[in-house]
């Protein structure tokens, strides 16, 4: 498994494993995928060859991103990287390519001093995405109810 910068031309298939994460990933169109690729600090893909296993797109504070999520770290914290969504395809979850993608975000957090922000769903419940994050560090900073959800938020010290 390769871990490489994800392009646009990675899109269709981002879309698509994204459609398979659902609700857990958030739902989004191809065009939202292309901005959310303009606003990133960091978008890496895991390939196995030329095929697409898992993808996270990262954000920095303060871009243009209209997300609530986003905008609640934003308004606590002035340094970040903002895990705006990881997916992995469905054949290929728990073998190990969330945590290669994961294990890359923190490496780029250490590398930039930045903390990782990052929410998971608490409703509707998303218990293994939970247990992945307390795997990996993560520690609760806050809740943020939405009109239809609620959301847990989470921070991972460089």
């Amino acid at each position: 498994m390769d871990i490489i910068a994800l392009s646009t031309s990675d899109i269709d298939a981002m879309w698509a494993i994204n459609e398979q994460g659902l609700p857990g990933t958030g739902k989004v169109s191809k065009e939202g995928i292309a901005k959310l690729l303009g606003f990133s600090s960091l978008s890496v893909g895991a390939y196995d060859q030329d095929v697409l296993l898992g993808f996270v797109i990262c954000l920095p504070p303060k871009t243009a991103y209209g997300s609530l999520n986003y905008a609640w770290f934003n308004e606590h914290y002035t340094s970040f990287v903002y895990v705006d969504r990881i997916a992995v395809s469905e054949e290929h979850r728990n073998k190990g390519v969330g945590s290669a993608l994961y294990n890359h975000v923190v490496s780029y957090s250490k590398q930039h001093s930045v903390p990782v922000a990052a929410e998971v769903n608490r409703e509707p419940p998303n218990p293994g995405s939970m247990r992945f994050h307390h795997r990996f560090g993560f520690e609760e900073v806050g809740v943020l109810h939405h009109s239809e959800k609620s959301v847990t938020m989470f921070l991972r010290k460089a």
